[in-house]
């Protein structure tokens, strides 16, 4: 098992920053990659970024390459998504999500959220 807690979510108007963590714990966290996901009211869940296991190979949707940056540290089990040029369609709740050392899929342990509003 992998338990995952976010923190770093808020209110921040449009243009801002934030910074998202999400901690990790139980199995070794260098053979996950990690990904970060985001679901609106009303929304389905999408895919936001992802990072191999180890931060070697990442990956975007469209919607936030050039404004969010995935990182992470194995040292702390820690995984980051740095958010910059905020909009208010990136208000969501946003999850981590522990899968394939690629990255890129078999996401098998999911975080609770942490919730992000951006204010116009």
């Amino acid at each position: 098992q992998v338990q995952l807690v976010e923190s770093g979510g808020g209110l921040v108007q449009a243009g801002g920053s934030l910074r998202l963590s999400c901690a990790a714990s139980g199995r070794t966290f260098s053979n996950y990659g990690m990904g970060w996901f985001r679901q609106a009211p009303g929304k389905e869940r999408e895919f936001v970024a992802g990072i191999s296991w180890s931060g070697g190979y990442t990956n975007y949707a469209d919607s936030v390459k050039g404004r969010f940056t995935i990182s992470r540290d194995n040292v702390k089990n820690t995984v980051y998504l740095q958010m910059n040029s905020l909009n208010p369609e990136d208000t969501a709740v946003y999850s981590c999500a522990a899968g394939a050392r690629t990255g890129t899929g078999g996401w098998n342990y999911w975080g609770q959220g942490t919730q992000v509003t951006v204010s116009s």
